[in-house]
């Protein structure tokens, strides 16, 4: 009787199965038509020579005992050779009948030569057209050998959670390969670049899929695939693409000028807390406080003053300082837009001129790195000045006696630490989760995480009203 319940069940459970599997859309004319836009893209790069060992099968980032949401750069698919040269893999698609392909700005990056397979194995030499580091995006474009079918955009907008993705790339060096998930989240902030907006899916994205597009259901392509979260630098269900709203004006811009011209108006925010809020008799927690204002900047020529509160720009409500980076940067400039601002307990509308983002200055002269103290390097590695705590230093920055910690002297301009809001007078009490107290502890903890290829996480004491918080700090290239 047992045996004869067991076989009853396994047919119910076997037939469920059938007609949930029979429910499942077919993505095979879809691949068969978007496969011809996909291309394979290796390249030879010029590294320097760092004592670094590299652990097998975790991209050359982290320990595998580690776990890192990082750009999925196909490092690990790479042969490197005596002269510090390797060959690493990625992906790209084709936007553009004349040759012009999207990639990832990491598989490029540093390229002296740059492969590209068609989807007819036909291998084609590309140029760099320009590259954007703060989005990982690049363009690249080839000498047509043939009539390219090239991808059609969609809008990554409009997706919703759970909509079917269709990814194609070339994981681990194996060509064309489709892979098929849902989207699983929108607007993912994960310490990547200062514009982070990314689409998080369960579509499988691995190392030497960087690049490659994610489309929807009607074969439109929705997002770049490019990065993944991983504890064994494999997929385990969590990747991130870049929206392909954000990426066509990157690309534009790119085709165009060869670099990004991003708007500017000369203000640094920070986010609008409920106690902030409550302070200023704000009844929404959203929008961005103004923290500091550029002398003579568009925004100063306005009046706009630290404290006021940017509600929304050209009607389109702000929630946090990433959307309002992203909202000003890809405004045209030379063009006013409209801002909606909370300036002495009422609604103000405020009409700002666009202008481009200036070169970031470095906060240091180039210098032999023997002839660098130890603040020097620091904010060589970040961008920050530190100074280790004294009793001058609590009276000069008004902080109590019992802080403990590294003050932070200065941040330089459009640095990744600057875009993450950190400002002079802050606290760093930890580094990686390690408390730090002087300058030589804190170079010691960069330089592990330059060794690991990882940004730094900074516990930071704000200066304003004592709060904690953490942010990831990129490194910056050498």
């Amino acid at each position: 009787m047992l045996k004869k319940i067991c076989y009853t069940l396994s047919i119910l459970l076997l037939s469920g199965s059938a007609n949930a599997q029979y429910g499942f859309p077919s993505f095979a004319d879809l691949a068969e038509r978007l496969l011809p836009t996909v291309v394979n893209i290796s390249t030879i790069q010029q590294t320097e020579k760092l004592d670094i060992a590299v652990p097998e099968g975790v991209n050359g980032e982290v320990a595998a005992a580690q776990t890192e949401i990082s750009p999925e750069d196909p490092m690990a698919d790479y042969i490197e050779t005596e002269s510090n040269l390797r060959q690493a893999l990625g992906s790209g698609f084709i936007i553009d009948e004349q040759g012009y392909i999207i990639t990832n700005y990491h598989v490029i990056e540093n390229a002296s030569a740059i492969n590209v397979v068609l989807f007819d194995n036909t291998e084609v030499e590309a140029e760099i057209v320009g590259g954007d580091e703060k989005t990982d995006l690049a363009l690249i474009k080839i000498e047509p050998p043939f009539e390219l079918k090239k991808v059609v955009f969609g809008n990554s907008d409009d997706l919703r959670i759970g909509d079917w993705v269709l990814s194609i790339g070339n994981p681990f060096g194996l060509g064309g390969s489709v892979s098929a998930g849902i989207v699983s989240a929108k607007s993912r902030d994960i310490a990547a670049g200062p514009y982070d907006n990314f689409i998080q899916t369960d579509a499988s994205i691995n190392q030497g899929s960087s690049g490659g597009p994610m489309f929807n259901m009607n074969g439109e392509v929705i997002g770049i695939n490019t990065a993944l979260f991983s504890t064994t630098g494999a997929s385990m269900g969590v990747g991130f693409a870049i929206p392909i709203n954000t990426a066509g004006w990157i690309a534009s811009q790119l085709e165009q000028n060869g670099k990004v011209k991003r708007g500017w108006i000369g203000v640094r925010i920070q986010p609008v807390t409920k106690d902030i809020a409550k302070a200023i008799n704000l009844n929404d927690v959203h929008g961005v406080v103004i923290s500091e204002v550029s002398e003579n900047s568009p925004a100063a020529k306005v009046g706009l003053t630290v404290g006021d509160v940017i509600l929304n720009i050209e009607k389109s409500e702000i929630n946090n300082p990433k959307d309002f980076s992203r909202m000003i940067a890809e405004s045209k400039i030379g063009k006013e837009t409209t801002l909606l601002v909370w300036k002495n307990q009422q609604l103000e509308t405020v009409n700002v001129l666009i202008k481009e983002m200036p070169a970031a200055p470095s906060l240091i002269k180039p210098q032999n790195p023997d002839e660098m103290d130890d603040n020097d390097k620091i904010s060589h590695e970040i961008g920050i000045k530190l100074l280790e705590i004294s009793p001058e230093i609590l009276d000069i920055f008004e902080l109590s006696s019992s802080t403990l910690g590294l003050v932070v002297e200065g941040v330089e301009a459009n640095s990744d630490a600057a875009l993450q809001g950190i400002k002079k007078g802050d606290v760093v009490t930890q580094i990686d989760e390690k408390d730090v107290l002087t300058t030589d502890a804190a170079l010691n903890y960069i330089k592990e995480a330059r060794k690991a290829k990882r940004p730094v996480k900074l516990s930071i004491q704000n200066q304003e009203d004592g709060t904690m918080g953490t942010v990831t700090v990129r490194l910056k290239k050498q």
